[in-house]
């Protein structure tokens, strides 16, 4: 694969995604601990430290899913996570999340230029069909990003998602291997 180097690092033009590591999770505790961040992504409560220690041993014992940093090349700054979960080889199928947390990165791109990477990877490398997400309905950003690279409506989970006394709907999404594929045919990613 053209964009994964001998270290395990999907590279990109601006960014690298490189395996999670246990020091990154004062990051991911700092995420989970703002409470914009966890409206936007359907995360319920804040994240303690013991939390945290879980969530890194399920990502890194767990082999149904593979989870990243986002990092700048220019400076490896990490500003956010990503990556496939409820991966099910048998059936070529495997869900996505792409967070980036860095209030700073958004809307620079980078958001774009990692999902290229993370579906290249589960594309072409990992040879999936079907790659899917469920966005939770009121954040409209993220559903015009998923639509714009590639993803299609599939359906809402109604009333699938409960933060701060109220129900919001989930928007069920995937992109397919040869939409994705038709789509970036002839790119570098």
């Amino acid at each position: 694969m053209k964009n994964k180097s001998k270290s395990g690092f999907l590279i990109g033009k601006r960014l690298y995604l490189r395996a999670l590591k246990k020091e990154d999770l004062t990051c991911i505790q700092k995420w989970s601990n703002d409470p914009e961040i966890r409206k936007l992504i359907g995360e319920a409560a804040p994240m303690s430290q013991a939390e945290a220690d879980k969530f890194f041993e399920r990502v890194d014992n767990d082999n149904t899913r593979e989870w990243f940093v986002i990092v700048i090349k220019e400076n490896d700054r990490v500003i956010g996570e990503r990556g496939l979960l409820r991966m099910f080889p048998a059936w070529r199928t495997t869900d996505i999340s792409i967070i980036i947390e860095e209030k700073d990165a958004w809307g620079k791109g980078y958001g774009t230029e990692a999902i290229l990477l993370l579906l290249d990877y589960a594309f072409r490398y990992l040879k999936f069909h079907r790659v899917a997400i469920g966005v939770v309905g009121f954040n409209e950003k993220a559903i015009h990003f998923w639509e714009k690279v590639g993803f299609k409506k599939e359906g809402i989970q109604r009333d699938g998602y409960y933060y701060n006394n109220k129900y919001y709907d989930f928007v069920m999404m995937s992109l397919l291997d040869h939409e994705f594929l038709e789509l970036y045919r002839g790119s570098n990613r």
